[in-house]
């Protein structure tokens, strides 16, 4: 691989699996110093072990990112660590339920929002003060084409709000050199995950709503198949490589052709 990161820091959240680890491995083949952010201890280590076994540099950050301490704490530990920031990659996010949007009781509402948009938008805010000092840096936002999606109202505004924050974002931060850009990735075929996003089990209206999603995916997919996490990595290295220099306020769909 080219080493378009070479002697360049990476912050990936939510790195310890999908496509956060897809990133991770990535950045670190292109030559990145990676800051593994995740909540899940053992399964953060195998992603580091495995960047150093390919001789890469990687380090560890556990964290609650859905809260505001979490998210400085990441940073924070970035720049003791490696002493900048180049790129942060935001990736923590996920459906956790699916079904009609009056079907949610309240809690579920407000647990689909905190774990799809507070870990954005306190990541950038955390990370923003570092890259201004530097008068540098790129930041990746996740966002999903759930938007134009059914049986999950409240992930999709959640990914909505992502959307919005990242044009907002570059355009209040041009003129420090920070670019944000944002991917939003289609159906992702995953595997088995290592975390469930889900401890409890789902109902037969959840199971019945993620069929829809499943449905609706392959139907309005035109190249009628789930992408891979490394696919969606290809998309957030290029944003987040100097060769992206004039790119900036973008979201861009990496999702078969599908639309967000």
């Amino acid at each position: 691989m080219s080493q378009r990161f070479e002697n360049k820091v990476v912050v990936v959240t939510g790195a310890a699996q999908g496509i956060g680890k897809a990133c991770a491995l990535r950045f670190a083949r292109e030559g990145g110093q990676v800051m593994i952010a995740d909540r899940v201890e053992d399964q953060a280590l195998l992603v580091q072990q495995q960047i150093q076994q390919e001789g890469g540099i990687a380090e560890i950050c556990m964290a609650d990112l859905e809260t505001s301490e979490g998210a400085k704490h990441v940073m924070q530990t970035t720049i003791e660590k490696f002493g900048r920031i180049d790129v942060s990659v935001h990736n923590v996010g996920g459906t956790i339920w699916a079904k009609p949007f009056w079907e949610y009781p309240d809690d579920q509402i407000e647990k689909e929002i905190n774990r799809s948009l507070w870990p954005t938008l306190w990541c950038c805010r955390a990370v923003i003060p570092f890259m201004m000092e530097q008068q540098s840096g790129a930041i990746v936002n996740i966002g999903s084409v759930a938007t134009r999606g059914i049986n999950r109202v409240p992930y999709s505004a959640a990914k909505g709000g992502v959307q919005a924050a990242t044009i907002c974002m570059a355009m209040e931060l041009a003129e420090h050199n920070i670019r944000v850009n944002c991917v939003n990735p289609g159906g992702i075929d995953q595997g088995e995950r290592a975390i469930p996003r889900n401890t409890d089990a789902l109902t037969e209206l959840d199971k019945a709503g993620m069929q829809g999603v499943y449905d609706q995916t392959i139907r309005d997919t035109p190249m009628k198949r789930f992408g891979t996490p490394e696919e969606e990595a290809a998309a957030i290295c290029f944003l987040a490589a100097d060769e992206a220099s004039y790119i900036t306020g973008e979201v861009m769909n990496v999702a078969g052709g599908g639309i967000g």
